[in-house]
């Protein structure tokens, strides 16, 4: 079993506090929600739109690596326009009758937010389609030769889906968003505003100098950001004051062994494992998965985006491959490894 990681940018589902926390500091309008300013002007513009017309939302879709606020953002959509939201996943959904209950409770203009909606089965995604396009379910009645179908008419409803992984949705279901969006990294100077807002509702006093320490070594991502926080505040009341400077939050990330980039250990295991054992690859992510004890998707969702992000591995034709900039981050060079590898 993996160790969690700080830097993880998943939550801890039997974690009670950290899902409060989480929801603690999400933003509730446009006006709080920190970066992605490209996606708040075009949800902006459609949804006074739609309030101006009368209708519901055309759906959205969000897409992006995990911890980018995508659940955020939706909750921000539904409160800018007035409506209500219920929230599931899409491995929730087992059977075609889960979905057909939540559809028929919801009201003219609520909001449907799912999850990892590339998780849904087929079934599932096949009553999707004409509750998307016309609003209307289908479902089957009895079995066999004597089985119906009956049509009910569903409330003009937005379906907001998120997923970290656009490919695997089906190509009828992608096309019935009418917006799609990706959620891109975050800047250092956006992380950093993100991690003052958080100490401001944490009622902790962080220096501006912490804030850009803690920015940079925080993936880019705000879940991490807002993680980083938390455990820095921690260390700032056991070892200080409670004031988070910019000794005491270096001091927290040395024993968090988070460094300059963000890597943590896992990262740098990962790059070390490519450059001592495949001279810097090319290496296929099936032997990087065996190699780390880590499944495939772990490390194409979790490692892989941010590494790529900052430049420290590349995909290839062949595989993955470390950059010169991996090798000069973990103070190696290319040529003593090729020199260790003609000894052997």
């Amino acid at each position: 079993m993996a160790v969690e990681r700080i830097v993880s940018t998943s939550i801890n589902d039997d974690d009670q506090q950290e899902r409060e926390l989480e929801n603690s500091l999400r933003p509730q309008d446009f006006s709080s929600y920190i970066g992605q300013e490209r996606i708040k002007q075009n949800l902006r513009l459609a949804i006074e739109a739609a309030k101006k017309r009368g209708e519901p939302l055309d759906h959205v879709l969000l897409y992006g690596p995990p911890g980018l606020g995508k659940t955020t953002l939706a909750t921000v959509v539904a409160n800018e326009m007035g409506a209500q939201i219920r929230v599931t996943s899409g491995p929730a959904i087992e059977r075609a009758g889960d979905l057909a209950s939540l559809l028929t409770n919801l009201q003219d203009g609520d909001i449907l937010f799912i999850d990892e909606i590339h998780r849904l089965h087929r079934t599932v995604e096949e009553v999707l389609y004409s509750a998307m396009e016309d609003f209307k379910l289908d479902i089957m009645l009895g079995k066999g030769p004597s089985a119906r179908s009956l049509r009910l008419d569903l409330p003009k409803f937005t379906l907001i889906g998120a997923t970290t992984r656009t490919g695997n949705l089906a190509a009828p279901l992608r096309d019935r968003f009418g917006m799609i969006h990706r959620l891109e990294f975050y800047k250092p100077e956006e992380i950093r505003q993100i991690i003052e807002r958080a100490a401001g509702i944490l009622n902790v006093k962080i220096h501006p100098e912490a804030a850009h320490e803690l920015s940079k070594r925080s993936r880019l991502t705000p879940r991490i950001a807002n993680r980083l926080l938390k455990r820095v505040r921690d260390f700032a009341d056991v070892n200080g004051d409670g004031i988070i400077d910019t000794e005491i939050s270096r001091q927290a990330l040395e024993l968090l062994e988070i460094d300059e980039l963000g890597l943590d250990p896992a990262d740098r295991m990962l790059l070390s494992a490519i450059i001592d054992n495949y001279q810097g690859g090319p290496v296929g992510v099936e032997t990087l998965a065996a190699l780390t004890a880590e499944e495939r998707s772990t490390i194409e969702d979790f490692y892989e985006p941010y590494l790529m992000q900052i430049g420290l591995l590349e995909r290839t034709p062949r595989g993955r491959k470390v950059t010169p900039r991996a090798y000069e981050h973990l103070k190696r060079t290319p040529q003593q490894k090729a020199d260790q590898a003609s000894l052997l």
